[in-house]
């Protein structure tokens, strides 16, 4: 199982990315290994020297009862203190944003997410990158790649 952003490639560049572990509530994993969670623009902020990821929106579990999860609440992320301090300090320079972009279970059965430490592209940028990707495009096309 494996959920990708992949609004976020288009609208940052991305220097560095992190795995970080996710600390989730009850039902929430039961709704990620069925696939049921959306990116649309979330964001990680930090409080009081802790990484959230906010705006990530985890559906309810179908069969879940009155224990069922908020489908919008931050969720902690869990980072080594060396990297916190790093994005930390990157994140107050001008420009820089924390992405997630993807969400995946990984060998022994748990939640990771990967985040980007991105700079937000110009609409310039996008047009040079849909360029590129259509050039390519029309390359393998006409070489049989």
């Amino acid at each position: 199982m494996e959920l990708k952003n992949r609004k976020a490639y288009h609208e940052y560049f991305f220097e560095q990315t992190y795995t970080a572990g996710l600390v989730l509530q009850g039902t929430e994993i039961k709704s990620l290994r069925n696939g049921k969670a959306s990116f649309n623009d979330s964001y990680c902020l930090f409080e009081k020297g802790e990484l959230y990821v906010k705006s990530l929106h985890i559906s309810e579990y179908a069969f879940g009862t009155y224990t069922n999860h908020e489908p919008m609440q931050e969720r902690k992320l869990l980072l080594n203190k060396k990297e916190l301090k790093k994005l930390e300090a990157k994140t107050r320079e001008k420009g820089y944003s924390i992405i997630p972009l993807r969400i995946f279970i990984n060998e022994k059965g748990l939640a990771k997410m990967d985040i980007g430490l991105g700079k937000g592209k110009k609409n310039y940028d996008k047009r040079e990158t849909i360029k590129s990707r259509e050039n390519d495009r029309d390359v393998k096309r006409q070489y049989g790649l």
